[in-house]
């Protein structure tokens, strides 16, 4: 079942955005002109990165500093479990993800 996000005319480079999925809260970001969503939890300690410093290719938590690869999840500087990912859906004029 696709569930719709965000229009796309909206996506620009620099773009975030919470959302949440089925309770499950989400951060899609434009970075590089790409379309990346993940979970707005650190595999750390659980805090969100929404507020975390983004650049084309990392995302840092705010509460600790570790790194995450945008895209792979993997961790860049610390040694702990991957950011989780989701693949973005479309439909018609709209970005979302499937569930």
């Amino acid at each position: 079942m696709f569930v719709p996000l965000e229009r796309l005319l909206n996506l620009e480079e620099g773009y975030r955005q919470r959302f949440l999925v089925r309770g499950v809260p989400v951060v899609l970001v434009v970075a590089h002109g790409k379309h990346i969503l993940f979970e707005d939890r650190c595999p750390h300690q659980g805090a969100s990165l929404f507020q975390g410093a983004i650049t084309p290719d990392l995302v840092r938590c705010p509460k600790h500093g570790f790194e995450f690869d945008l895209h792979t999840g993997r961790a860049v500087n610390a040694h702990c479990t991957g950011l989780r990912l989701l693949d973005p859906a479309y439909e018609q004029d709209r970005i979302g993800v499937d569930v």
